[in-house]
């Protein structure tokens, strides 16, 4: 029941942040590209769950390299991978977890965003959308090499709408590769999250 009413507030929250997102300014509106109707999947999974996270370094919007064992016995981690800046679902997904944190942070969790764009175009994208409480990373040189090691980068280049839960010891627990074309379920990461506490 708890959890019903958390779920139902966090999907309120994320309808009240879309219509933030619209009256914040029509400038982010107005500059989204919409890319019309895409392949929902276009690549293998190259992991599984219950293996080793490949681990990785990406530099982040602000300034610093972010490691994926930097959290290995510290952080569950949230890998959020979207396909591209300034398109339709993805301005609408990102700006959710803003709403989502403290559910997100009860599990001991840090979401991680990763995007094959470059550092420029992420600042000037979440700068549009009012900024984000995680760390936003470029997975732009070598050209989504990370999201291919996960076995997730599409054949036009961009990464597919995926997220992964990894726990403390840096194993995979949960992977969504979802449906490029609409947002992923809230309720079952937050769900993923709820099982890494059970024992």
């Amino acid at each position: 029941m708890r959890r019903l009413l958390a779920v139902s507030l966090v999907l309120m929250a994320g309808l009240f942040s879309v219509w933030i997102c619209g009256a914040q300014g029509e400038g982010l509106q107005d500059n989204i590209y919409q890319v019309g109707k895409l392949k929902p999947v276009d690549s293998r999974l190259k992991v599984e769950v219950g293996q080793s996270a490949p681990d990785f370094s990406l530099p982040s919007l602000k300034g610093e390299e972010v490691q994926l064992s930097q959290y290995r016995g510290k952080k569950n981690v949230v890998l959020s991978f979207v396909p591209a800046a300034w398109t339709p679902v993805c301005s609408d997904q990102w700006p959710g977890y803003n709403i989502a944190r403290a559910m997100i942070e009860k599990y001991d969790a840090v979401l991680l965003g990763i995007t094959v764009d470059n550092l420029p175009t992420l600042y000037a994208w979440t700068k549009q959308m009012g900024g984000l409480w995680f760390p936003v990373l470029s997975d732009f040189w070598p050209h989504g090499s990370i999201a291919e090691r996960y076995g997730i980068l599409r054949s036009e280049g961009v990464s597919e709408r995926a997220l992964f839960v990894i726990d403390k010891q840096g194993i995979i627990r949960y992977i969504d590769v979802h449906d490029i074309n609409t947002r992923p379920d809230l309720d079952a990461l937050i769900g993923a999250l709820a099982d890494l506490s059970k024992p």
